[in-house]
């Protein structure tokens, strides 16, 4: 099985990690194509086996032994719902199992006990029941509603629908489920920012808001404004950095202020090495790049998106290889590997998070990070993967990769998590696809994508950011 080699036509990693280019879909090389292939076909396996197959829906991760946990999540059906189209799309499997499982599972979430049309946060995969109580340990659990687990299974829902435009029942199912999730359900109009979530029994929203604009909850403010649930503007009251004036600073920002839609906003960034970036909350990749994996934010926002994004992953890998010398990167929240009940945890690199308390990488690497930085760094992403593969045994040939490897004590956390994988699904699929002669410059630079901002998304979403730079006049 091939794990790395000539990933690319068009680029070659240097020593310090760069690549002579981290902008946009290269052209892959035969080899690397096949290696993603080969990767796609091990994760959706891994799919295939979390998900219960009389309900469509997936548990949240599956132990190396086989063994499924009993709960999971909005976010994990979301996931599980466009892995499965990527599946289609890369032939993996044939156009009626891709309808039959999108509608077993479409199906289940018609029936699943909802509130006020929003989900529940925990359900029980094989029953489709509400969870009030936490499988692995037994402990109580208050029922939540979270507008980022909302958000992300209302961004599958719209796939599926722009999907399946020609087959009614599938289409018509997506949206009837989809009509009921009004996300300006968790709106402050007070703040202009979402609340986290809301407890229905306590009858009262969380006492936290989403404020943080490069966070991963960005894909329900888009949702949310593209529907209309939310004003446009709500955007730019999302922080870039905390203002200066504020007292409480990890670092001091950098920056100037603008008006956008009515709104001040302070266009702040943090420096690390030679870069100024605006940072995300806890210095992970996921928060900053899960949304980008729908929404080509480095297209559609130029002068924003399309320099942050590029500049996050060359800090990620500078900091894996340059900083910390582990010889690999990819850092974010996953398993801990030293934790025998496989604890989770919050990994991040430390300068490029807002949170004062932090997030640190501690040698823990996770592969799903890796494959975040697909589309910007090609050719460093698959030689990182290799090296996972090979010196740390981090992939299942059965099932793909691992939830996350210490690097310093060499210990996998052999799991696989729902999330991991929809993540990995979707940034091979967009790649490939785009590598296949998808049309570049539309709604979106690749086939995949294109099933998320088709129609409203794109229509409202693209001029609304297209209109900030974070760094003022600067070159792209």
């Amino acid at each position: 099985m091939a794990l790395g080699g000539e990933a690319c036509d068009s680029q070659r990693m240097t020593s310090s990690g760069k690549t002579s280019s981290t902008r946009g879909d290269p052209q892959l090389g035969m080899e690397a194509r096949r290696t993603l292939e080969q990767y796609a076909a091990a994760t959706w396996r891994s799919l295939v086996a979390m998900t219960d197959p009389t309900t469509g829906l997936p548990a949240d991760n599956i132990k190396k032994n086989g063994t499924k946990v009993t709960y999971t999540t909005p976010t994990n059906i979301a996931c599980l719902l466009w892995s499965t189209l990527a599946a289609g799309e890369l032939g993996l499997i044939c156009c009626d199992e891709v309808q039959g499982r999108i509608a077993r599972t479409l199906a289940t979430l018609g029936k699943l006990k909802r509130f006020k049309g929003q989900y529940f946060n925990l359900y029980e995969p094989a029953s489709g029941r509400k969870l009030t109580v936490f499988p692995p340990d037994g402990s109580k659990h208050d029922p939540f509603l979270s507008s980022v687990d909302n958000g992300w299974l209302s961004a599958a829902l719209i796939m599926v629908r722009n999907a399946f435009e020609s087959v009614p029942r599938l289409a018509g199912s997506a949206v009837a489920i989809l009509k009921d999730i009004d996300l300006g359900f968790y709106y402050d109009s007070g703040v202009g920012h979402l609340w986290n979530g809301f407890w229905p029994d306590k009858q009262g929203f969380t006492p936290e808001h989403y404020d943080v604009l490069n966070t991963e909850a960005r894909i329900a403010s888009y949702v949310a404004i593209a529907r209309g649930q939310v004003p446009p503007e709500h955007y730019f009251r999302l922080l870039r950095t905390f203002p200066p004036t504020w007292l409480e600073h990890k670092m001091r920002p950098v920056g100037v202020s603008r008006r956008y839609l009515g709104v001040d906003v302070y266009e702040g960034r943090y420096r690390y090495r030679d870069m100024e970036i605006v940072p995300t909350w806890g210095g992970s990749m996921f928060e900053a790049l899960m949304v980008q994996l729908l929404v080509p934010e480095d297209i559609w926002a130029p002068k924003s998106w399309g320099i942050n994004h590029p500049r996050y992953v060359r800090a990620q890998i500078e900091h894996g290889l340059d900083v910390a010398r582990y010889g690999c990167w990819g850092f974010s929240p996953s398993s801990n590997p030293s934790d025998p009940e496989d604890g989770y945890g919050e990994y991040g690199v430390y300068p490029l998070g807002l949170n004062p308390s932090g997030y640190h990488c501690k040698g823990v690497v996770t592969p799903h990070a890796a494959f975040l930085a697909l589309h910007f760094a090609p050719c460093q992403t698959l030689a990182n993967v290799a090296k996972l593969c090979k010196d740390f045994h981090a992939y299942d040939e059965d099932l793909g990769f691992y939830d996350a490897v210490n690097v310093n004590s060499r210990v996998v956390a052999k799991r696989h998590l729902a999330l991991d994988q929809g993540m990995i699904m979707m940034a091979i699929a967009n790649s490939l696809l785009t590598a296949r002669g998808a049309p570049a410059g539309g709604a979106a630079d690749n086939r995949l994508q294109a099933c998320f901002t088709r129609g409203e998304i794109e229509a409202k979403i693209r001029p609304l950011i297209a209109q900030e730079a974070f760094y003022g006049e600067v070159a792209v």
